[in-house]
């Protein structure tokens, strides 16, 4: 069965010198979020940016895929800590996100975990939405 999330965003005033808030309208699980054009393209200072909305969609969906495929594969995880770095340049955009995975997975070897990852990285559906940018990979067991 498919699915549609929503978000909505409110924003007020210029660019620069506006704000605006994130509504996470389908779960409610996140509280309403502040973004602004500086904690996007400089200190956070307790606001969001779509980058950091990208990374937690990121390593929330590859750690799920490579979960799926480990298990499909008979080592099923016990435990994956995956971090996601969007970065972003004014003017440029996002130039690229590289995700760090470390796994406790019993009954397999370090390069078949890389393997894995590297599969994960490339077929996880947020990884297919960005194919515009440059995705890198580090993994590893724990």
């Amino acid at each position: 069965m498919a699915t549609t999330r929503s978000a909505h965003t409110v924003w007020e005033g210029s660019l620069l010198e506006g704000k605006g808030v994130v509504e996470f309208d389908s779960s409610g699980a996140i509280t309403a979020q502040p973004v602004t054009w500086a904690s996007r393209s400089q200190d956070a200072n307790g606001k969001t940016s779509p980058e950091e909305l990208i990374a937690a969609a990121h390593s929330s969906c590859f750690s799920m895929a490579l979960s799926h495929a480990l298990n499909g594969a008979g080592t099923p995880p016990t435990k994956l800590v995956t971090s996601a770095d969007v970065s972003f340049q004014p003017g440029e955009g996002i130039t690229g996100i590289h995700l760090t995975v470390e796994g406790t997975v019993p009954g397999i070897d370090n390069d078949t975990f890389v393997a894995a990852a590297e599969d994960a990285k490339k077929n996880c559906p947020v990884s297919q939405a960005l194919t515009g940018t440059t995705i890198t990979l580090s993994a590893k067991l724990a």
